[in-house]
Formats: C-alpha cells, sequence, structure tokens
C-alpha cells in the first residue's frame, strides 16, 4: 500500500511539473499563476484571471488547453451575449414523416476546458448563467438536467473594474471562483524575451502531454492527503479572521472591510493546501502551505467598505496583515 501511495505522489509530481515546464514554452514568467491554475484544475475548482489587456491572460489558458488532451472552448463575452449563446438552447427538429420535436442544442459550456473570455464584459444576468454550472456540473434546461463531463474547469479573464464598458461581477459567482490570479505587467527581461518568442520566423510549439484519465487520477490523488485538526483550525482562524464581526478580525479587517469570505474560502484553502502540500513532497497538509494559497484564495472574498476605497487599500493587503497576526493552532 506504501508503495502505490508513493508512486501516486511521484507520479502526481512528475505530471504536475511536465506540464508546468511545457505551458512555459509558452508563456514567459507568471510561474505562480501557471501553478494556480494547475492547482484549481486539480483541486475541482474555477479560477479568474485578472489583468489589463494585452498581457497574455487569453494566451495562458490557451497554452494549458494546448498541453491537455481535453475538449476545448472559447466564449467571448460580449454585452450583447445571451445566457443561450452559453449553455445552448431548445431547437424544432422535424423527422422525416413531419413529426416536430423540441431537441437541445448544447452550448459551447459542454466542454472541459471553457475559456470564459472578459467575463465583465457581459451583463451580470449572462454572467450568472454560468452559476449552476460551476456549482453543480451541470446544465439544466427544457425542464432536464445535462450533466458536464468531468474534468469541467471555467478559466474566466477579467479587465480591472475601473475600464470602461465593463460590469462587475455578482458577489455569488465570484464565490464560486476557487483562486483569483493577478497578472502583473512583465519586467524589461520578461518584455524581452516575450518578443524574441512572438516576433522570430516561427513562434514556439507546444505537444499534448497529459490526458483526461491522468487528470482525473491525480485529483483523486489530491483528495486523499489527509489534513490534521489543528492546521483545518488554522484555515478556519484565517476565514474567521475576514470577518469584521468576528474575534479573530484584525484592526484592518474591521476597519475595511463589509463582509468577509463564505466557506467556500476554507474549502479553497484546504484543497489546494493538500495540491501544495504534494508538490512539496509531503504526504500531510502543513500551516505553512495554507499561508501559501491564502491570497488567492481569499482575495475576491472580501467585500471592502467605503473608507477601504477612499484609503486605497485593496484586500491584498488587508489578508497579508491577517496572516501575519492569526497564530498557528497549537491544540
Amino acid at each position: 500500500m506504501l508503495i502505490d501511495v508513493d508512486r501516486r505522489v511521484a507520479s502526481f509530481r512528475e505530471n504536475f511539473e511536465i506540464v508546468r515546464t511545457e505551458v512555459s514554452r509558452i508563456i514567459v514568467g507568471n510561474e505562480d499563476n501557471i501553478i494556480g491554475i494547475m492547482t484549481c484544475l486539480l483541486a475541482r475548482g474555477h479560477v479568474l484571471l485578472e489583468g489589463i489587456p494585452g498581457i497574455g491572460k487569453t494566451k495562458l489558458v490557451q497554452a494549458l488547453a494546448d498541453v491537455l488532451h481535453l475538449k476545448f472552448s472559447r466564449i467571448q463575452f460580449t454585452p450583447d451575449l445571451m445566457p443561450g449563446d452559453i449553455i445552448g438552447n431548445n431547437i424544432v427538429r422535424e423527422d422525416e414523416q413531419g413529426r416536430r420535436s423540441f431537441e437541445f442544442a448544447r452550448g459551447p459550456i459542454f466542454a472541459n476546458l471553457v475559456l470564459a473570455d472578459e467575463i465583465n464584459r457581459a451583463t451580470p444576468k449572462t454572467q450568472s448563467s454560468l452559476l449552476e454550472a460551476m456549482q453543480e456540473n451541470s446544465v439544466s434546461a427544457g425542464g432536464r438536467t445535462h450533466p458536464l463531463e468531468q474534468p469541467f474547469f471555467v478559466l474566466a479573464t477579467m479587465n480591472p473594474l475601473e475600464m470602461e464598458g465593463t460590469y462587475s461581477l455578482p458577489e455569488a459567482q465570484l464565490d464560486r471562483f476557487f483562486f483569483k490570479l493577478r497578472l502583473e505587467f512583465p519586467s524589461a527581461a520578461d518584455l524581452n524575451a516575450i518578443l524574441d518568442r512572438t516576433t522570430a520566423a516561427e513562434e514556439p510549439q507546444v505537444g499534448r502531454v497529459l490526458g483526461q484519465g491522468q487528470i482525473l487520477e491525480m485529483r483523486d490523488t489530491a483528495r486523499s492527503v489527509p489534513v490534521a485538526r489543528p492546521v483545518q483550525e488554522y484555515a478556519i482562524a484565517l476565514t474567521l479572521g475576514t470577518h469584521p464581526e468576528s474575534d479573530q478580525a484584525t484592526a484592518m479587517t474591521r476597519r475595511y472591510v463589509r463582509f468577509g469570505s463564505s466557506p467556500r474560502g476554507t474549502q479553497a484553502l484546504i484543497l489546494a493546501g493538500k495540491v501544495r502540500a504534494l508538490l512539496c513532497g509531503r504526504l500531510h497538509v502543513a500551516c505553512e502551505d495554507i499561508r501559501e494559497v491564502a491570497l488567492n484564495a481569499l482575495r475576491h472574498r472580501v467585500l471592502l467598505n467605503f473608507d477601504a476605497e477612499a484609503d486605497r487599500v485593496d484586500a491584498d493587503a488587508i489578508l497579508r496583515d491577517l496572516i501575519a497576526r492569526v497564530p498557528e493552532s497549537t491544540h
């Protein structure tokens, strides 16, 4: 049994590294974001990528799709996009005898990897059409429920809210995203590397290195990592610390936070911690794993008040202060 566990852990790390290396042939920098996206995929979550246009959000997702043997679908979100354009519609079919019947024509949501490009350019009604698929892994239409094939993974890109022509994502939908990752503007060295790769006669290509079965096996391996009660209590303490009315709240939380994280945030801390533990070669989750994933797991689940906007304090600053102050459980 122990040999089998060691084999699965070694296979997990090896496959993860193969995917990361292959994607890095296309994507310059963004090492942490590549790891973050893979963590979401293996933890059965969805990821929101935020950054200004032109820094490679869509390219990063497309590179991952090229590397994996999974069905890929891209949805370009625009103000006139309707829910039926995403999940599909019931259409009338007529057979050879002239009998008519309704048939459900599946939309682009029926894929393994779904790129929701510029999700905040569509109206909240259209954005919300993803909710059931992201949470229940199914789509309801015409009185029937249609299951989605596993793995099902939504990668949404998002432009900063202060840019024109965008809509705020509903809080309920933000909470469905496992991680929110931020892509920063590349450095001068990274820009040189980007130009070298994209302005030459031939651009680098990637190969498909991982299949559906391997991904599902890696998901099962990640879920099987045990979590000790003190580590679980530490994740709970971090979550409670985002609530201004909690005894765990810091001074910054009480001053700047309107609403804290939901229990989904705690689940994200634990599941992402399991993936990180495996990548570090451990068969147990440590508090350091929880700290490392806390920003990505909680930043979009902390709703700020007017004082935070006025003082230009963002969720990351509040969470860093919280992480520094919450002690590890010793029970």
